[in-house]
């Protein structure tokens, strides 16, 4: 019985040491976190600087080490070596300051910091080699902010090793009582490539002289953009005190579109760009500073004192990964003369309250340095320069909105897409579908043929419409319906369509269709009888600039109001109208025999898209692939087109943030390629994912669209339904908790049970406080995960060894003198079942396996998703749109 007792406790303390061997990263995060934020005035720095969370994120804490600043503004600057050798992103910063001690904060990224001490005063630089502004914090200024799936690359063979934080302690007097401080930032960093790399852009006038008395000069930059596209989401202006408003534009074939206008003498913070702006190449980055020399005796010159001046406009942005440039810089102007057509606004100072003034430039001076290298590295040392004082109600507004908007979003590529099956739209009565789309309202739009169907009589061989006499669809083709329970909101479209094809809506709500009968495109108001607009000539096909031959889809792009459509089953182009239906270019052409040349088409199917990068990607559907061009040219610039996809690929949909969604089609006899759903990265064009149905198969999935939530939704012509598929993350808002194990129920009350083993946070996003709750809770649904795995993997050696000592037991009381086991054939039974076939081994698994009610479901993961129906045709999977099987006439020119 000793030795019982003694393999109990030693089983006891192996358990406890696996349980904390599994104790999930989160919760250490946690406390970290909640240690690293409970900073008051007394300074506690982590000895834990890198936490873990996930399999590829990490937090970074950079903190000042317990430094007390001696005078008043004192630039201080500290070092920490990137942690890892290989290539990570910045997708997030938290920081940790009082504006009662810090003026503001600026975290860099170099190479070569300009010490090695634990920290120094700036005025030794910040980097010895070419350094690069990651994050700026500033007094009563909001953080700044990466939109989803950008982020600052870090390591690696191209990106910064090390990280040089800088913190300008302005009126010290908060110092008195001798405390430490630690101001600082926690950096949140994913390994996990991102689809959109940021950078800076940095405008500076470097000859700019401002007369004494003079009360306006201009101090102008402009330069020709030479690089791949940019998208811009955030500027910062700055000068001394001479600066009266400084204004930033993109100059793009002689129209000026503003960046951002501010007055240096405000918060000098990065505020975001209040809309979307692409750099193409070749347009002109402009920017300019009005000073006046009122109150000065001598001459101003630009330097790094307070009695010099600056004039700099930065500008942040993003760029596709593989084009992408950290840093960049303009210090010319390549035309005064184009200066003369800048918007008057420019020119117009932003008033200023004297008591800011005087607060802004409350700080000392500084030596003067005309050396230009030496003036970015001051420069950089004011970045950021904050004090107290509002900035414009609409702008304080816009910024919180910004704010609570990208807390919630993240762009994170690990995560499963599966039919949500409690969706009812299966069982629609619908028509069949062709087009989906989503509106303002995030509400589904749904585009169907009522009782009319597309098949092999519907046209002749020069795609003449034979059906005329049905009349049009006496049927609403246009329903929109509740995402979330499929109920319907509003119906339109009755007695205009005769066989409907593509949906687009745009940013006001419009529906825009087309009809591959009429061979024509129109735009629907949501509540008018009418079309506002119709483009082609009803019921006949063309190729010249008023005809369509079968239009298959139309985009309208929510910048310029541009109209694309996609033309169609027997032409191969693209055409471009503007915003009032003007035909303003086209381009593609034919496939040619042999391999498919890029713009080349054989049935351009499908439009997303794109107008962060103003692009617009089409899905080539014979030729299996994906097409992108830029929007203002029709230049090529990418083809995505994966094994995978087959031969056919039918629908593509763009989420704001780098994921593409994309559905194919059936397979030709065989072929091993199936029908299903992709999801794909659109910067490297990789799939991330692909999904399939539960309850019912695709038979001809031929329309996709998706919502920044990963809520995807699938259109079908043959079956003439809706599927919606939601991510695992979603759905696992439905689940419920037992014992560790986590158990959703359908609503045809099928149970699916998984043991979910992955101790891996949901989010890559832990450091916003939005998200810390639900992280917390999942850390400790994963460490009972754990518990409950080790406790029943426990479970049978216990029993084992509760047999073994009843064994020995008996042995005592049924054994004669002369040895032989004597067994009751309850005994018997029991060791019976211990016995392996053939052999006297043990057998646990049977030996559990034969007790009524046990289970291996907690153990054996259970697939959730379900398996492609064999389509037993000939392998034509259309809805009759292989009409296009005539070759189309030669295009006619008009």
């Amino acid at each position: 019985m000793a030795g019982f007792v003694s393999n109990l406790l030693i089983l006891l303390l192996l358990f406890q040491n696996i349980c904390l061997g599994f104790r999930s990263p989160l919760s250490v995060f946690k406390r970290y976190k909640d240690t690293s934020t409970s900073l008051s005035s007394e300074c506690l720095v982590s000895d834990q600087p890198v936490i873990s969370f996930g399999l590829s994120d990490f937090a970074l804490d950079i903190r000042m080490p317990a430094v007390t600043p001696k005078q008043s503004d004192t630039y201080l600057c500290m070092s920490v070596p990137l942690p890892v050798d290989d290539e990570a992103y910045v997708v997030d910063f938290k920081p940790h300051a009082s504006m009662d001690t810090v003026h503001h904060m600026l975290l860099f990224g170099c190479n070569e910091p300009s010490s090695t001490e634990n920290y120094w005063d700036c005025d030794e630089g910040t980097c010895k080699d070419k350094s690069n502004i990651l994050y700026a914090w500033a007094r009563n200024a909001p953080p700044t902010r990466l939109p989803k799936g950008v982020g600052f690359r870090v390591g690696g063979e191209t990106g910064s090793r090390y990280f040089v934080l800088q913190v300008h302690y302005g009126d010290v007097s908060a110092f008195r009582d001798k405390h430490k401080d630690c101001s600082g930032v926690t950096l949140h960093l994913t390994h996990q490539k991102q689809p959109l790399i940021a950078g800076m852009y940095l405008m500076m006038s470097v000859n700019t002289v401002i007369p004494p008395g003079k009360k306006v000069v201009d101090a102008d930059v402009a330069c020709h953009y030479k690089r791949s596209p940019m998208h811009l989401f955030a500027y910062r202006v700055h000068t001394h005190r001479l600066g009266k408003v400084v204004s930033g534009y993109r100059v793009r074939n002689g129209q000026w579109t503003l960046i951002g206008r501010q007055s240096p003498q405000l918060p000098q913070a990065f505020y975001p760009v209040k809309y979307p702006i692409d750099i193409s190449y070749d347009d002109i980055l402009a920017a300019r500073c009005v000073f006046s020399g009122e109150g000065r005796t001598t001459e101003t010159h630009i330097g790094g004192t307070a009695n010099d001046e600056m004039c700099n406009f930065y500008i942040m942005y993003y760029m596709e990964a593989k084009h992408a440039v950290s840093y960049m810089t303009c210090t010319q102007n390549t035309n005064p003369e184009m200066f003369r057509n800048i918007p008057q606004e420019a020119n117009i100072p932003i008033p200023v309250k004297s008591d800011v003034k005087k607060m802004m430039h409350g700080h000392h001076e500084e030596p003067k340095d005309s050396d230009t290298s030496s003036l970015l590295q001051q420069d950089r040392k004011e970045e950021g320069e904050i004090l107290d004082q509002e900035t414009k109600d609409s702008d304080a507004s816009y910024l919180l909105q910004q704010a609570k908007k990208e807390d919630a979003e993240i762009l994170d590529q690990d995560f499963h897409i599966e039919e949500a099956v409690e969706w009812p739209g299966l069982d629609l009565k619908l028509g069949q579908v062709s087009g989906l789309a989503l509106d303002p309202e995030n509400n589904l739009v749904v585009f169907h043929r009522g009782d009319h169907v597309w098949d092999e009589n519907s046209f002749d061989s020069k795609f003449v419409y034979q059906q005329r006499g049905l009349g049009p669809i006496e049927q609403n083709t246009i329903i929109v319906l509740n995402p979330s329970n499929a109920k319907l909101l509003h119906s339109t479209g009755k007695n205009i369509f005769y066989l409907p094809h593509g949906l687009s809506v745009d940013k006001n709500g419009n529906y825009w269709v087309t009809d591959v009968a009429l061979h024509q495109v129109f735009k629907l108001g949501a509540n008018d009888k009418e079309p506002l607009l119709i483009l082609g000539v009803p019921l006949q096909p063309g190729s010249d600039k008023n005809h369509f031959c079968q239009p298959t889809d139309v985009a309208v792009d929510p910048i310029t109001g541009s109209i694309y459509v996609s033309d169609g089953y027997c032409n191969s182009r693209i055409i471009q109208f503007s915003p009032n239906g003007v035909y303003l270019m086209q381009w593609g052409e034919e496939t040619s025999l042999g391999r498919s040349r890029p713009g080349q088409f054989y049935i351009p199917h499908s439009l997303a898209l794109i107008p962060d990068l103003s692009q617009l990607c089409v899905a080539d559907r014979e030729n299996g692939r994906i097409q992108c061009f830029r929007l203002e040219t029709g230049e090529f610039t990418r083809e995505i087109k994966h094994k995978a996809f087959g031969r056919e690929l039918f629908a593509v949909s763009y989420v704001p943030g780098g994921l593409l969604f994309a559905v194919n089609g059936m397979p030709y006899p065989g072929e091993a390629e199936s029908v299903q759903g992709f999801v794909m990265n659109f910067s490297t064009g990789e799939i991330i994912d692909t999904f399939i149905p539960l309850r019912k198969s695709f038979e001809m999935p031929h329309d996709i669209v998706a919502s920044e939530d990963r809520t995807v939704f699938v259109g079908d012509v043959h079956a003439k339904a809706v599927w919606k598929f939601a991510s695992v993350e979603k759905m696992e808002h439905r689940s419920v908790k037992k014992a560790g194990i986590e158990v959703q129920e359908t609503k045809e009350s099928e149970t699916i049970v998984e043991a979910r083993l992955k101790n891996k946070p949901e989010s890559r996003d832990p450091l916003k406080n939005i998200d810390k709750q639900h992280l917390v809770q999942q850390a400790s649904s994963t460490g009972v995960s754990f518990v409950l795995i080790t406790t029943l993997l426990i479970i049978p050696i216990v029993v084992l060894l509760v047999i073994l000592v009843f064994i020995r037991w008996r042995k005592t009381t049924v054994y004669g003198a002369d040895g032989e086991c004597k067994l009751d054939s309850t005994s018997g039974r029991i060791l019976g079942r211990l016995r392996v076939k053939g052999g006297g081994g043990i057998n646990l698994g049977n030996f559990f396996a034969s007790h009524k009610g046990y289970s291996r479901k907690g153990f054996d993961r259970l697939s959730t998703e379900g398996s492609d129906q064999e389509k037993d045709d000939d392998g034509t999977d259309s809805e009759e749109e292989r009409s296009v099987s005539p070759l189309p006439p030669a295009p006619s020119s008009s």
